[in-house]
């Protein structure tokens, strides 16, 4: 019951927001059905597809959310249903009105409708036989860069106490995890440096010591002693510190020179964000939790960090994600996104990289994931030294291999 009144309603509001003829031009296929599986990986990845009756099937992805099946299948597939897949532009604004105060400037709503607009790209560019970038309106580089995220730094350390164990990141683990991801072809690390230190913090407060200031700042010089500059090195902190906090920590680590800190304060306040950035000297990053270009308009007009964080199943999708880059390049800003996700978001992001000239790099978080190549059908590497050569096959220009998914399919 509950399910037809949410079609129902739906449907409803679509039709009062849809006034837009349909088109009668171009390639007649329509959508049938949209769906979702979830990978089990170091997230759980959410793939979305959408089907039409050419028998042509698009892939997407959306960020891992709770309810986010739920709105693709409940409220989005009523409204898609019987559309021209290739009015990507139109249909993004179609769902964006038919979930109109329940979530389509923010939060989940947006994130389901990233996944499907994805995917709408993908049958778009199969359809025309024309890969993502050019619908976009083609490519400035060849290739994107991506950098690596190393979840990796944990070491189990004997304690005092004879037999026991705790459980510490020690900046040695970090050395280690940085040179190997060097050793893979990388060209920048990242590390989370909001991690445990083996000392009693009380972290709500946002407040550290300086003891535990000492202990991110041997992190970090460990690993940027031990790579030096065969690469360049970015933390993540991940929103946990107060603004003085995070001024004493951004002084603490300016010797080492790195290439970013990234989330040094909450997400919601720009004032204190551009504050912090004009108080230390290092290079400030943010962006993964705003939605759309209107959540990133105040960041940008008011220079509020250097680096922008935008990730494509979350923000709007593609074609939102690229807006937010054409706005940032009015004012000199750059974009590196942010990416948890399978293949799937990895091949959408470098689709944006490709067209945009401010594109630095792409995250890739997936490292300690052996299986996360073999998702897709391919003869060699997605990820090669450090690089996505950006694929020129229709759509987003890759297959997933099914099998494997369902595999690692998460019920």
């Amino acid at each position: 019951m509950y399910e037809d009144f949410a079609s129902k309603l739906a449907a409803t509001m679509w039709a009062d927001f849809d006034e837009t003829p349909r088109r009668a031009d171009g390639p007649t296929a329509e959508i049938t059905d949209l769906n979702t599986v979830v990978i089990d990986g170091n997230f759980p990845w959410t793939i979305v597809t959408v089907e039409t009756d050419e028998g042509v099937t698009g892939i997407g992805e959306a960020y891992p959310s709770p309810g986010v099946h739920e709105i693709i299948t409940d409220y989005l597939q009523p409204v898609l249903v019987g559309e021209n897949p290739t009015d990507v532009e139109r249909l993004y604004n179609l769902m964006r009105g038919s979930l109109s105060g329940r979530g389509s400037q923010e939060g989940v709503g947006t994130i389901a409708i990233s996944g499907v607009e994805i995917a709408l790209w993908d049958v778009a560019g199969k359809l025309l036989d024309q890969p993502v970038y050019q619908l976009l309106g083609g490519k400035t580089r060849e290739e994107v860069v991506v950098y690596a995220d190393c979840h990796a730094g944990e070491a189990m350390v004997e304690s005092a106490e004879e037999g026991q164990e705790d459980s510490t990141y020690e900046p040695e683990a970090y050395a280690k995890a940085a040179r190997a991801a060097v050793e893979d072809g990388f060209d920048i690390v990242k590390f989370d440096l909001d991690v445990p230190s083996g000392r009693e913090v009380d972290t709500l407060s946002r407040h550290f010591d300086p003891p535990e200031i000492d202990h991110k700042r041997r992190v970090v010089e460990a690993v940027t002693d031990e790579i030096g500059h065969d690469a360049e090195v970015a933390v993540d902190l991940h929103w946990n510190f107060s603004p003085e906090t995070a001024e004493r920590l951004c002084r603490a680590l300016e010797p080492y020179d790195l290439a970013w800190i990234e989330d040094p304060l909450p997400p919601e306040n720009t004032d204190a964000m551009r504050e912090l950035k004009r108080r230390v000297d290092a290079t400030i990053l943010t962006g993964e939790n705003r939605y759309g270009r209107h959540g990133f308009r105040d960041l940008i007009e008011e220079q509020g960090v250097d680096f922008l964080a935008p990730d494509v199943p979350k923000t709007g999708g593609i074609a939102e994600t690229k807006k937010v880059a054409e706005m940032a390049e009015a004012y000199y800003q750059a974009l590196i996104p942010h990416n948890i996700g399978s293949p799937v978001a990895t091949a959408a992001t470098a689709h944006v990289g490709a067209t945009v000239p401010n594109f630095v790099a792409l995250e890739y978080h997936a490292r300690e994931v052996p299986w996360w190549e073999d998702l897709l059908v391919r003869e060699e590497d997605f990820i090669q030294n450090g690089r996505i050569q950006v694929p020129d096959a229709p759509g987003l220009g890759i297959e997933l291999d099914w099998d494997v998914v369902e595999q690692h399919r998460k019920e």
